[in-house]
């Protein structure tokens, strides 16, 4: 897939030439500008030359906003603690992500130093793509979020080993703490061992958290 049939993004290149790239997918009414200002507050070392791609998912009615047009990466039907959902339209964000990762790869970054890293509804797309594609990656990081295809995904030989992070709001109001740490049990009895952390806080993200953030990039891409 050539740069011009990615979806729109908002894509921020180090100072010098990137050699690795974080993917980062917004939450659901969102756009890739919601975590452009994050990337400051990084403080990642210029050494690392990370080069962040924020994708902007397609407009689409969301039936439990009352059928409006949004921005979301696939209609969710019921607010049931499972979340009922169109796993149709996730595969389908899932395999324009990895659209994004195959061009990063043509584009000379090494696929273990690509992580995909998603916000809610975007984590949710963020487990699919980042377990079931066929290169080894260098990380996935779910943020306030659940692994919502964990009943039907085939996850890739590739990325057995792939390091995650799991961060979620102990008050979170919109995707209860439940299934973050579902999610943690999920992948532990694949034989992951993900790192997992909660932050006193809502459906949100805090200081805190994007210490926690920085550093486990670092620890990826040192």
């Amino acid at each position: 897939m050539t740069q011009a049939n990615l979806l729109p993004h908002i894509e921020l290149n180090p100072q010098s030439p990137a050699t690795a790239t974080v993917i980062w997918l917004h939450g659901l009414g969102a756009n890739g500008d919601d975590f452009v200002p994050i990337v400051p507050e990084l403080n990642l070392p210029s050494h690392l030359a990370v080069r962040f791609i924020f994708p902007h998912a397609p407009a689409i009615p969301v039936t439990i906003n009352a059928g409006y047009v949004m921005p979301a990466w696939y209609d969710i039907t019921a607010m049931t603690l499972d979340r009922q959902l169109d796993e149709k339209q996730l595969l389908a964000s899932s395999a324009a992500i990895s659209a994004f990762i195959d061009n990063e790869i043509a584009r000379g970054i090494n696929s273990q130093r690509i992580i995909v890293a998603g916000f809610s509804q975007g984590g949710a797309v963020a487990y699919q793509t980042a377990l079931t594609y066929p290169q080894p990656l260098g990380g996935l990081m779910a943020l306030s979020s659940y692994f919502a295809t964990h009943k039907s995904i085939n996850i890739h030989t590739a990325n057995q080993q792939l390091p995650i992070a799991i961060f979620h709001g102990v008050y979170d109001s919109v995707v209860n703490e439940t299934l973050g740490s579902q999610a943690l049990q999920l992948l532990r009895q694949q034989g992951y061992a993900p790192v997992y952390k909660s932050y006193l806080m809502d459906h949100a993200v805090c200081a805190e958290e994007i210490n926690d953030i920085s550093m486990w990039i670092q620890e990826r891409l040192k």
